[in-house]
C-alpha cells in the first residue's frame, strides 16, 4: 500500500492531488505533516479561475518532425478536463504556474485571439496550411461554455476558407456542428475525437471532467451523421491501464461513424512523471510497480524519452506489439490513417482577402 505521507489524497473532480515546484523556480516548498492529518484529510473543492491572456500572435508555428502540421490555434492555456495524463501540463511552468492542480484550475484565455488571427491570416504572403485548434489544451473543455471563444476563431477561419484539424474530448464540439457542416461541405474540416477509455469509472478517474466515454462516441455519430468527417485518437495508451483497449476503442469509434484512426503512447515530459506516479499509487496501488515497469520498457528504461520520431510510439517490444495492434485493428475496421485524412485538406478556398470583403459591407 502506497504512504499516504507521501502521496497526498485525491482532489474532488480533479486529475492532479497537488501542485508540483515549477522547474524554473529557484525557490521549492515541501509539505511537512505537522502531527494533525493536514496532509491526508480532504479538501474541500478547488474553485475554476479564468485570467485574460494578452497575446500577441494567434498562430504558433512549429518545426517538429513528429508532427503532421506547422502550425496551431490554442484558445486556452491550461484545462479543466484534469486529465492526468495530459503532455501539455509541464507547459503550464512558463507562466509560472504548476503543472498539477494549478494546470486544471488556474486557466487563461486569449479573448483577442480571433482578431489576431484576422490580421495574420491577411497579410500579404501568408501561405495558407492546415491549422490544428487545440493542438496543446482542448478547445473545447467547459469553460468554452461561456466564453465562446472557440466559435469565434472557426468563424474566421471559415471566412478565409482556411482549412483546420481540431482535436478534442469535448462533446460541446456538437454546438458548432452548423459551421463545422459547413466547412466540411468544401474540405476545410477534420475532427478528431479523443476516445482513451471506453470504461466509464476509469475515464472519470483518468479526466474526471471531460465527457464520458459514450458521449464522446456520441459525438462522433453525430458528426458524421452532418457530414464531417471524423477520426477517432486513442490517446494515450498506457501500459497496465487502458493499452488493452485499443481495439474496442477503434471498433466502437468505426460503428459510431469514424473514418480514420491514430493513437500516441503514453508521455510523460518533466514534471508529468512524479505527477502520474502519484495519481498510480493513489489509484492503483496493486499495480503501480508494474505498470511503471512496462513504461519504462517503452522508453529505454527510462519513464521518458524526449528524441524525436520516439516519443509518440515508444520502443520496444510492448510499443512494437501495440504498433502491429493498432494496423491490424485500423485494417480490419476499415479505416484511414488520421494523419493522412487530414493532409487531405484544401488550401484552394483560403482568400486572404476576406477581411477587407467584410468591412465593405459596412
Amino acid at each position: 500500500m502506497p504512504d499516504d505521507r507521501r502521496f497526498p489524497p485525491a482532489q474532488k473532480g480533479r486529475g492532479a492531488a497537488s501542485n508540483p515546484a515549477v522547474r524554473f523556480e529557484r525557490e521549492a516548498r515541501e509539505a511537512f505533516d505537522d502531527g494533525w492529518g493536514t496532509l491526508t484529510e480532504e479538501m474541500p473543492p478547488l474553485a475554476t479561475t479564468l485570467t485574460r491572456e494578452a497575446a500577441r500572435s494567434a498562430l504558433t508555428y512549429n518545426d517538429s518532425p513528429d508532427l503532421t502540421f506547422d502550425r496551431s490555434l490554442n484558445p486556452y492555456r491550461g484545462c479543466e478536463h484534469g486529465c492526468v495524463y495530459c503532455f501539455a501540463r509541464p507547459s503550464h511552468a512558463y507562466v509560472g504556474l504548476s503543472p498539477g492542480l494549478d494546470f486544471e484550475t488556474k486557466l487563461l484565455f486569449k479573448p483577442d485571439l480571433p482578431a489576431l488571427l484576422e490580421k495574420e491570416l491577411s497579410r500579404p504572403g501568408y501561405v495558407p496550411r492546415t491549422v490544428t485548434l487545440g493542438a496543446n489544451t482542448d478547445p473545447y473543455q467547459p469553460v468554452e461554455r461561456s466564453t465562446g471563444l472557440t466559435r469565434r476563431t472557426l468563424e474566421v477561419l471559415e471566412r478565409f476558407g482556411h482549412p483546420v484539424s481540431i482535436v478534442t474530448k469535448g462533446a460541446g464540439v456538437l454546438r458548432d456542428a452548423d459551421i463545422l457542416a459547413r466547412m466540411a461541405a468544401r474540405n476545410l474540416v477534420r475532427v478528431c475525437v479523443s476516445v482513451t477509455t471506453l470504461d466509464a469509472r476509469l475515464a472519470r478517474i483518468m479526466e474526471p471532467r471531460a465527457a464520458s466515454p459514450a458521449r464522446r462516441l456520441e459525438a462522433i455519430r453525430a458528426l458524421a451523421g452532418r457530414g464531417i468527417p471524423v477520426a477517432v485518437l486513442a490517446a494515450p495508451m498506457i501500459p497496465g491501464i487502458n493499452g488493452a483497449e485499443l481495439e474496442r476503442i477503434l471498433a466502437a469509434a468505426a460503428e459510431a461513424g469514424a473514418s480514420s484512426a491514430g493513437y500516441v503512447l503514453l508521455r510523460l515530459p518533466h514534471e508529468l512523471r512524479a505527477l502520474f506516479e502519484e495519481w498510480l499509487h493513489r489509484h492503483y496501488p496493486d499495480r503501480a510497480a508494474r505498470v511503471l515497469a512496462l513504461v519504462r520498457q517503452t522508453r529505454g528504461g527510462k519513464l521518458y524519452d524526449a528524441d524525436f520520431e520516439r516519443r509518440q510510439q515508444g520502443e520496444g517490444a510492448y510499443a512494437e506489439m501495440l504498433a502491429r495492434r493498432f494496423e491490424i485493428a485500423m485494417r480490419k475496421c476499415g479505416l484511414a490513417r488520421r494523419s493522412e485524412e487530414v493532409e487531405r485538406l484544401s488550401t484552394e478556398a483560403f482568400d486572404g482577402g476576406a477581411a477587407q470583403a467584410q468591412m465593405r459591407l459596412f
